[in-house]
């Protein structure tokens, strides 16, 4: 399909504004469960409510916020950037209902997993990254846009990931493996996609709004400072508590401080949108350094501050980063952040910084700080980010 018959196309949908493209009910409904799903893992972790799920309790938490959070981001991302990438027209209407509603398939199976069974939750869940994955590749391929099939590869080790968690809670009652494949895969899609959008939204405001030094472009030290990041999530993956893990894992973080360095995120102070992707990108770096030194100095770093520093920082701080950025920018508004955007960037790095805070200090204060500030940034994005999403684009 040409460009002009594609968006003529797009133009006539006369559907929801819901399912009109995919970012609205993903970026929603994914918000929505990460307040939702705090909400319910704190008393759960306090043993004042009993979840009628298969998983153990902190797998769920863990298993809700990767494979349900995250692939729910990473669904309204990709369908809203495959068609900019190909030209083709958007997945709306029924079929991305039918998507949407796979997904919360699958949330509603694992929460109630041990009454109809682990196995059936497990393929429900499992489904859904399965069927959209095969989506997005017929659309790349359809698009003949073969660079960008390696996003593709990433997602197909998050359904790895995902399907070796079943097996493994299944089979031996609690998840290893499948988690840590899981945040690897997380973090190499952060690194590969922020480390395109990041330099290149800070090239774009620099240029606009404050001449000057502009970041550094792709070059030899940034594919060495990924092939050194994913060898060193290999070997984590395989070998947590090896020496050999945590010597490149640290080298990775440092390499990375480096790469975030040469972006010219300094220079962005004034534009809170461009600054939260610098902001949640350091993370990344900040997680592999932690999580190095606690292999090889467990007396004096948790290994969950790094967890955290990935999961809570990178992917929480990015993608909403991402969805507050594609949301406005595809609903005709101004991209500024205003007033509400910034409290939600707020709320969220607080978050982060209080739950990293009590790996160090295990006090329960800083455990409540870190969970209401989690579920304040996300409601906060579906009651400032909803209506927009649920009505008709602006002209």
């Amino acid at each position: 399909m040409s460009m002009p018959a594609a968006l003529a196309r797009r133009r006539n949908y006369a559907g929801p504004a819901l399912f009109s493209y995919g970012f609205r009910p993903f970026f929603l409904g994914g918000a929505a469960w990460a307040a939702l799903g705090i909400l319910l893992w704190l008393p759960q972790y306090h043993g004042e409510l009993q979840l009628p799920t298969a998983l153990a309790p902190l797998d769920w938490h863990i298993h809700e916020m990767l494979y349900g959070y995250l692939a729910a981001v990473i669904a309204g991302f990709l369908l809203t950037a495959i068609p900019n990438w190909t030209g083709r027209l958007p997945i709306n209407g029924a079929g991305l209902a039918a998507l949407a509603s796979l997904w919360v398939a699958g949330r509603v199976a694992i929460l109630f997993s041990a009454k109809i069974g682990a196995t059936a939750a497990a393929l429900v869940d499992v489904g859904f990254l399965v069927i959209f994955a095969a989506v997005a590749l017929r659309e790349i391929i359809a698009g003949r846009n073969w660079r960008n099939l390696r996003v593709l590869v990433v997602l197909a080790i998050l359904i790895v990931g995902n399907a070796v968690f079943h097996a493994e809670a299944i089979v031996h009652g609690a998840a290893d493996y499948g988690v840590r494949i899981g945040i690897g895969a997380a973090i190499v899609l952060i690194m590969l996609v922020g480390g395109r959008i990041v330099p290149s939204f800070t090239h774009n405001w620099i240029a606009r709004a404050n001449p000057g030094r502009l970041p550094r472009p792709f070059s030899r030290f940034d594919a060495a400072s990924l092939a050194v990041a994913a060898f060193a999530l290999s070997v984590w993956v395989v070998a947590p508590r090896h020496v050999l893990a945590g010597v490149f894992l640290l080298a990775a973080g440092l390499m990375h401080v480096v790469r975030l360095a040469r972006w010219a995120g300094d220079r962005t102070v004034a534009d809170p949108l461009v600054l939260v992707l610098h902001v949640g990108y350091s993370f990344v770096p900040a997680g592999f350094l932690l999580v190095g030194a606690a292999i090889l100095w467990p007396a004096i770093v948790p290994p969950s501050a790094g967890i955290h520093a990935w999961t809570a920082g990178a992917v929480g701080i990015m993608t909403l980063a991402v969805m507050t950025r594609a949301s406005l920018g595809h609903t005709g508004q101004a991209l500024q952040a205003g007033p509400a955007t910034q409290a939600i960037y707020l709320c969220v790095v607080v978050a982060v910084l209080a739950r990293i805070a009590a790996a160090f200090v295990p006090h329960i204060a800083l455990l409540h700080i870190a969970a209401l500030a989690w579920v304040a940034a996300f409601l906060g994005f579906v009651l400032v980010y909803g209506p927009p999403l649920t009505r008709v684009r602006r002209a």
